[in-house]
């Protein structure tokens, strides 16, 4: 990629009788601050309890809530890798003792846990353990913790840190369930676990907020439909990985090249080596372009041409089916995103289906497509949040992705203007530069620096213009690291 204006030249478009040739083939033929979606207010809930202490780490936060003593306790060192957490939960299961993390607060903390632990000796794991004042046990066998009158049987307790955190609260003999951050909805076993059994008292541990809104996010997680890999929080509890495309239109990118059932057979081959790479569940994705610009004037004379929602709705059907996420793609010419957006109202009620903008697409009045590259006003993007926002409060939906995608510094404007603040929305900066790698490094660092509060990144991978495409080891280990993975 030599320039900017020659990614924009290579990008085929689809003129009016050519789309319409397509709408008839495929008609034959589919953090951040996540606090969101849903319920904004609980109805009778059952007890919701709350404890958080940002002093401290959170295993030594769940063992001060559901521990009164232990004669000993497992320490794990700041520097403890996966294999020594590993080694830590299996010793604090064995003997039902807790595990205490030493984390960026250093030791005191820890060392005061085990002062009101009443602890004897300690088992040490990791390196670099500093004196606790606390003799190191001669055996991984250890006997005489006793839980607290908090860690009863009939509550079910969310646990907002890592997994020494849960190992500790499992130690107590509690039902424990750790999400990957302190909001009910972002887990879909604790999704589920809530949903099982809506009478349930609860007992948050972590920064869940106070008892009102834990409960209006208890009750959300228990109405609210789930996303496709389980929770109703986008990020960070899952990776997605998207065929980006047109149905029928195969110059559009991969996702036109093949019908839908193909195509949910492909993404998820494109999709599978990342689960073994990646610590978050992989959800397979399309990108669906639906309005797509025009060489000629098109749809009213705007440059655009609209996929009738009938000709989508059964790709949409068809991946809600598959756990497939979608998101509809909007390259609208003269004109609004939000006229456009509109348009799909019916199918982004579906909890599975987010929007996306491209606004290298969206032309001025007296522009044209491959003179000018697009752009967009950070106003009409904030109007077209705001409605997709208010759609997900009013729909019950669970957050929806919002993408926005960029490759030159204009295309957006001054990104600092931008409303990224609605809970409902997991809005994500995609960055969609191609090239050699170190041209698409540069287009990344360009695209991250500056960036807005509570967005997350994408990246895109193209078949035929990067030389050559990244792996997806190589893919996820940009930095930072992308959320949204696309492929053309």
């Amino acid at each position: 990629m030599t320039s900017q204006r020659g990614a924009l030249r290579s990008r085929p478009l689809i003129a009016g009788g050519v789309l319409l040739a397509v709408a008839a083939l495929v008609a034959s033929s589919v953090t951040v601050d996540p606090t969101s979606p849903g319920i904004t207010s609980a109805p009778d809930t059952p007890a919701v309890t709350v404890v958080d202490d940002p002093s401290v780490s959170s295993s030594v936060l769940v063992s001060r809530t559901l521990f009164d003593s232990a004669s000993t306790a497992v320490v794990l060192s700041a520097n403890a890798g996966d294999s020594g957490r590993r080694k830590a939960i299996d010793v604090a299961s064995a003997n039902k003792i807790p595990v205490l993390q030493i984390d960026d607060a250093g030791p005191a903390p820890v060392a005061a846990e085990l002062s009101r632990l009443d602890v004897d000796q300690v088992i040490g794991i990791g390196p670099g353990l500093p004196d606790l004042g606390v003799p190191a046990a001669d055996s991984e066998s250890a006997t005489g913790a006793i839980p607290s009158a908090t860690a009863t049987a009939d509550r079910l307790v969310l646990v907002a840190g890592g997994v020494d955190a849960l190992a500790t609260a499992e130690a107590a003999g509690v039902t424990a369930v750790g999400v990957p951050i302190a909001d009910p909805r972002s887990s879909g076993e604790a999704v589920a676990a809530l949903k099982e059994d809506p009478d349930r008292p609860v007992l948050a541990i972590g920064a869940f907020g106070n008892e009102k809104t834990a409960g209006d996010r208890i009750a959300a997680a228990r109405t609210v439909p789930e996303l496709p890999g389980g929770g109703q929080i986008v990020f960070p509890g899952r990776r997605m990985v998207a065929l980006y495309g047109s149905p029928g239109g195969a110059d559009l990118g991969p996702l036109g090249a093949q019908g839908i059932d193909a195509s949910i057979r492909r993404i998820r081959r494109v999709a599978e080596p990342y689960q073994r790479l990646s610590d978050e569940t992989i959800v397979p994705a399309f990108e669906i372009i639906v309005t797509v610009a025009s060489a000629d004037p098109g749809y009213q004379g705007k440059y655009t041409n609209i996929i009738d929602p009938e000709v989508i709705r059964p790709w949409i059907d068809a991946a809600g089916r598959a756990g497939v996420y979608v998101t509809l793609d909007l390259q609208p010419g003269r004109m609004d995103f939000l006229t456009q957006a509109k348009m799909y109202r019916d199918l982004l009620k579906e909890p599975h289906v987010g929007l996306a903008l491209d606004p290298e697409w969206r032309l001025k009045p007296k522009q044209v497509h491959l003179t000018q590259i697009g752009s967009v006003d950070p106003a009409e993007v904030n109007k077209t949040a705001d409605w997709l926002a208010d759609l997900v409060r009013t729909e019950n939906l669970p957050q929806k992705v919002f993408v926005l995608h960029q490759f030159d510094a204009d295309m957006l404007g001054d990104r600092s203007l931008l409303d990224t603040s609605h809970p409902e929305l997991a809005t994500v900066i995609h960055a969609d530069g191609h090239g050699t790698p170190t041209v698409k490094r540069a287009t990344y660092e360009r695209i991250v620096d500056g960036l807005p509060p509570n967005v997350w990144l994408g990246w895109k991978n193209f078949y035929k213009e990067d030389k050559p495409m990244f792996s997806p080891r190589q893919t996820l280990r940009v930095r930072p690291e992308p959320w949204f993975i696309s492929y053309q």
